[in-house]
């Protein structure tokens, strides 16, 4: 695993798997590798009445509800769309579902405008076609038809950023259950086996870039994955990436529990400002989600590592903040600018603490950058 970049969820975690479908005697829909209930307990980590006796640990964090449906959903006949604003963990919340499944969360397409139908059906091999003909040797199965063929969860990301086109084709996939392929004549048809299912994921802010038909809606299951706003999870969820981070990166670097602190109530205050502005040119075109706080402490956390003391600074977070944050400008660092003096100045002149370095270094870095 350390020669990967990024491992998937199914190697990261495969020896917790392999443990847990070991000692697993619940009813399994299909070809699961897990019951559903040990789905359940291997994303959302094990708790003392589970009577266990190694502790598995959380992996996604969010309502129990939500995966509780996911997972109903699959073992039915119905695809499954996660949808939620952006950096909200659906697409890891897709990749541990399809891990534990079908220990396989690698058969992926991805929505963009320049998806076609080819991505999730097939295509072909020119040189073998040119040399052979057309057969399934010279046939090049997309990440969907291979899913289908062997019984896994097959994921696509982004649904509602491809066309229309490619969105008619999922729905013959889901219906059906089988890919026809007219140029071959004796194996013309790919049908899935039992355990076939897609998880899809759609950001709500791309509600407006190609609309899902009813006929596509009526396929899917929907799981609504909101932005995590309390307090506890969102600790939570930054910590355990956090550490992650230092660990692939073979870090020792200490991230203060009050730098923490500040990171989130900065957070939280401008999501609320957000909240009461009358305008989009009002709002930072950031979505102020859990993943953005993590990719701001990422960048600190780095930049103090290679550039810095080896150790996290208020002022270090605050520039990393505003680099991160201010996409437009000079909309987005007017924004910041407002919320540091209306806001982080008082703060930092009634509570002390790391405010008046993180005030100083948020002043900094906009001046550099405007």
């Amino acid at each position: 695993m350390s020669d990967l970049l990024r491992a998937p969820a199914e190697i990261k975690y495969a020896e917790e798997l392999e443990w847990l479908e070991s000692i697993d005697d619940g009813p399994k829909p299909f070809s699961w590798r897990l019951s559903p209930k040990m789905v359940r307990l291997f994303i959302l980590g094990s708790e003392r009445s589970d009577g266990l006796d190694r502790e598995i640990s959380q992996k996604w964090y969010g309502d129990r509800s939500f995966v509780e449906r996911s997972i109903v959903t699959l073992a039915s006949d119905r695809g499954l769309l996660l949808i939620g604003d952006p950096g909200t963990g659906k697409s890891w919340l897709a990749e541990l579902l399809s891990a534990a499944i079908c220990r396989n969360s690698t058969l992926v397409v991805q929505g963009t405008a320049g998806t076609t139908e080819d991505h999730i059906k097939y295509s072909w091999n020119v040189s073998m076609v040119i040399a052979k003909g057309q057969s399934r040797e010279s046939m090049i199965p997309s990440p969907i038809m291979t899913a289908m063929e062997s019984g896994a969860i097959g994921r696509f990301e982004e649904l509602t950023r491809s066309t229309s086109d490619v969105q008619d084709a999922l729905i013959s996939i889901l219906s059906e259950k089988y890919i026809s392929v007219p140029e071959l004549d004796s194996e013309g048809i790919v049908f899935a086996k039992p355990g076939f299912s897609i998880i899809a994921t759609a950001n709500s802010r791309d509600r407006g870039v190609n609309d899902l038909s009813s006929a596509l809606k009526r396929r899917f299951n929907f799981v609504r994955i909101p932005v995590v706003t309390n307090k506890k999870s969102e600790v939570e969820i930054v910590r355990f990436r956090t550490e992650e981070l230092l660990r692939r990166h073979q870090i020792e670097l200490e991230v203060p529990p009050t730098l923490l602190d500040v990171l989130l109530q900065s957070f939280a205050d401008l999501r609320a400002s957000a909240a009461a502005a009358g305008s989009d040119d009002e709002k930072l075109e950031s979505a102020l989600s859990t993943a953005e706080q993590i990719g701001v402490l990422e960048d600190a956390v780095l930049h103090s590592n290679f550039f810095g003391e080896r150790a996290l600074t208020a002022r270090t977070l605050a520039s990393s903040l505003v680099g991160s944050l201010a996409r437009r400008e000079p909309e987005d660092l007017a924004i910041l600018n407002k919320y540091l003096h209306g806001v982080v100045e008082p703060r930092s002149k009634e509570e002390g603490g790391s405010w008046p370095e993180f005030l100083e270094g948020g002043r900094d870095a906009i001046a550099t950058l405007s």
